[in-house]
C-alpha cells in the first residue's frame, strides 16, 4: 500500500529566501565567503537590555505556562509604547501576544475567514501571507501595484474590484519595496475597509525603521482593523519569536482560544524580556542601527546604477531595495543561484514576493554591516563587469 499523501495545503509554495538559506549553508562548508544581503534579519543582537532582562528572568522566574494572550506585565508594555510612540490609548486586553508576527497572522486568519473567503494582498508582497492565505483555505486576491502607487494599493483600486473581499493586508514599511503609505492614504484605507465590512489587516512590524518619511497605525483611524506587530526588525530580535496582534473586541476571545489550542502562548522568556525593549535605553542603541541602516541605503542608492540598476521602488522604511533586474536577466532564480555561486553575493529573488512579474526583480538587504554592503556591491561590479 502506497504512503498517504500530504494535503493540498502542504503543497504551499516554498518561502524561496529560505531556500537561498539552504544554498547559502552548503556554500560555507567549502567556502568563508558569504555577503549575507539576501535575508530580513539584523545582523545585531536584542539590545543589552533585553538581554539583562533575559538573563535575570532566567535565575529569578520560574518561565512556565503563561496566560494565552500572553503576560498581563508584556501586555502593558505593548500598551505604553502605543501611547508613547503613537498617541493613543490601547487596553491591554486588546492585545495578544503571539509567536512572533507569523503566527499572529495565522491565527488572524483562523480566526476571521472561513474556507472559500476572498482575501486580497499587494503583489510584490510578502510571500508567507500569500501561501498563509491559500493554506488556510481561503481564495487570493493579488492587487497589482506598480510605482505609480508606490507599491501600495488605493481606495480607487479596492473600489473597481468586481468582487468585494473580505479582508485586505497591507504593510507599511512594505516587503519587498521598503514603501510606506502615507497618513492620508492610510487614513482613506482604513475607512473604506471599515464602511465595506472588509477586515484590514495591517501589518506594522518594520515600525520603527524609516528614512524621513513618518509611519502610522492604522488604529489612529479606527479600531476595526487588526494591526500585526513585532519585536523582530527594529528591536533585532527574530529570534526570540515574539510579536503581537491588537484586535477588534469580535476577534479577541475567538484568536485566544486559537492560541490555546495551538500553542498554549507565546516564549514566557521572550515576553519577560521583551518588556525591556520598549525602554529608553534600548530605544538608544536601536536608533544607532537605524541610522547604520540609513548609512547603507545611502550607499545603495549611490552604488546601484553602476550595476545598471536605475529603476527600484523607494525605500522609504525597512531595509529592502526592490530593484529591476530585467536588463540582467528573465530568470531572477537562476540569476541570484548563479550570483551566489560566483561570488558568494547571496540576494533574494523578486519571484519569491512576485509570481507574475517578480522574474525580473531581485530584492536586497541592507540591514548588515556597512563594509558587508559595500563588499556585496564590489563583488557584482566585478562579476557583471
Amino acid at each position: 500500500m502506497s504512503p498517504r499523501p500530504a494535503s493540498v495545503r502542504g503543497g504551499v509554495e516554498p518561502f524561496h529566501v529560505m531556500e537561498v538559506l539552504k544554498a547559502v549553508a552548503a556554500r560555507r562548508l567549502s567556502h568563508d565567503d558569504v555577503v549575507l544581503l539576501c535575508v530580513g534579519q539584523p545582523s545585531t543582537p536584542a539590545p543589552a537590555p533585553v538581554r539583562a532582562a533575559a538573563e535575570h528572568a532566567l535565575g529569578a522566574e520560574t518561565l512556565g505556562y503563561t496566560e494565552a494572550v500572553g503576560t498581563l506585565a508584556f501586555r502593558r508594555a505593548i500598551s505604553g509604547h502605543y501611547r508613547e510612540q503613537y498617541g493613543f490609548g490601547v487596553d491591554p486586553d486588546a492585545v495578544v501576544v503571539t509567536t512572533g508576527s507569523s503566527a499572529g497572522f495565522l491565527l488572524t486568519l483562523l480566526a476571521a475567514f472561513d474556507p472559500g473567503d476572498l482575501v486580497a494582498v499587494t503583489r510584490p508582497g510578502y510571500p508567507a501571507y500569500r501561501n498563509d492565505v491559500l493554506a488556510a483555505g481561503c481564495r487570493l486576491l493579488e492587487l497589482p501595484c506598480g510605482p505609480e502607487t508606490r507599491y501600495q494599493p488605493s481606495v480607487e483600486m479596492l473600489a473597481s474590484l468586481s468582487e468585494k473581499p473580505a479582508g485586505l493586508v497591507l504593510a507599511s514599511p512594505a516587503n519587498p519595496t521598503g514603501t510606506i503609505i502615507g497618513a492620508d492614504e492610510l487614513a482613506a484605507l482604513t475607512r473604506w475597509c471599515a464602511d465595506n465590512d472588509v477586515l484590514l489587516i495591517s501589518d506594522e512590524i518594520y515600525h520603527g525603521i524609516s528614512f524621513g518619511r513618518p509611519t502610522h497605525s492604522a488604529w489612529e483611524y479606527g479600531r476595526d482593523a487588526v494591526v500585526v506587530g513585532s519585536l523582530s526588525k527594529y528591536q533585532s530580535m527574530t529570534g526570540w519569536r515574539i510579536g503581537w496582534l491588537l484586535l477588534p473586541e469580535a476577534l479577541r476571545r475567538p484568536v485566544e482560544l486559537l492560541q490555546g489550542n495551538l500553542a498554549i502562548c507565546a516564549p514566557a522568556l521572550s515576553q519577560a524580556a521583551g518588556c525591556a525593549a520598549f525602554g529608553p535605553d534600548a530605544r538608544s542603541e536601536l536608533d544607532g542601527h537605524v541610522r547604520r541602516y540609513a548609512a547603507n541605503r545611502d550607499i545603495l542608492l549611490e552604488r546601484l546604477p553602476e550595476l545598471g540598476i536605475t529603476s527600484f521602488a523607494p525605500p522609504d522604511g525597512a531595509f529592502y531595495a526592490w530593484c529591476d533586474i530585467g536588463h540582467l536577466t528573465d530568470d531572477s532564480q537562476a540569476w541570484c543561484a548563479d550570483v551566489l555561486a560566483a561570488t558568494g553575493v547571496a540576494l533574494a529573488p523578486g519571484i519569491d514576493f512576485d509570481p507574475v512579474d517578480g522574474h525580473r526583480f531581485m530584492r536586497l538587504s541592507f540591514c548588515g554591516t556597512s563594509e558587508e554592503i559595500t563588499e556585496g556591491i564590489d563583488r557584482l561590479v566585478r562579476y557583471l563587469g
